[in-house]
């Protein structure tokens, strides 16, 4: 398809770099500096009273199916090891991760935490997974799809086909654009630096049909839906 054709000469590196600053700044607890008419929005009171988290995490775990010695390749990971319970969940923890402070924050704290299930997080944008074929038999990623347009995460599907076992399973996420606070966490969003992409659901139901997988569960949050999608 023509459209395959430019998501793949498309250089993403702008894009890229404008999610990373983004979010190495949050990660490194820095300030920002927002206009007043957005700081007197109720969701920004949400965001820095810490209230904001709770409504649009996703909960990856009920759709993923994790078991014992499972490999999971978590992309756009963060901090996750630190604060989800992949100790319970026996799995065995990979990372990819932009965020050079997220990534040295989880390469250093991760196996101390737990050395036997943390495997590292390597650094790289989700479209070129620095992963073998076949290796894992779940693979997540949460919270960051929004900040892309659709014709790139048609390219992340790709590389996740390609990582993941035949038998495997891939939980992402992606924001409703029909959600009450979507506009208003679209607005906040744009101004901490990066731009929010208010796309249809059915474009991620359909690039997903276009690599070859099929949707076999949904979950609706406050501000994202949850899929789960097996190739």
């Amino acid at each position: 398809m023509y459209s395959d054709i430019i998501s793949q000469q498309h250089d993403w590196s702008n894009d890229i770099d404008r999610v990373k600053q983004r979010f190495d700044r949050e990660f490194k607890q820095e300030a920002f500096e927002l206009p007043a008419e957005v700081e007197a929005m109720p969701i920004f009171r949400e965001w820095i009273g810490h209230h904001l988290t709770a409504k649009i995490t996703s909960p990856f775990w009920e759709l993923a199916g994790f078991q014992k010695n499972h490999r999971c390749l978590d992309i756009g990971c963060g901090v996750s090891f630190l604060i989800y319970n992949w100790r319970e969940w026996e799995t065995y923890f990979y990372g990819q991760e932009i965020s050079i402070v997220a990534r040295n924050a989880l390469n250093s704290r991760g196996p101390q935490l737990n050395s036997k299930l943390f495997k590292g997080v390597q650094t790289g944008a989700a479209h070129q997974l620095q992963y073998e074929n076949d290796t894992f038999d779940r693979a997540i990623a949460t919270g960051f799809s929004c900040y892309y347009p659709p014709e790139y995460w048609q390219l992340v599907l790709q590389e996740v086909k390609r990582v993941l076992k035949p038998d495997g399973v891939f939980v992402f996420d992606t924001i409703d654009p029909d959600a009450e606070i979507a506009e208003n966490w679209a607005i906040l969003e744009t101004y901490l630096g990066a731009e929010v992409y208010l796309s249809p659901l059915t474009q991620f139901t359909e690039l997903v049909k276009e690599v070859g997988g099929k949707v076999t569960a949904t979950k609706s949050g406050q501000l994202f839906q949850m899929y789960q999608v097996r190739f």
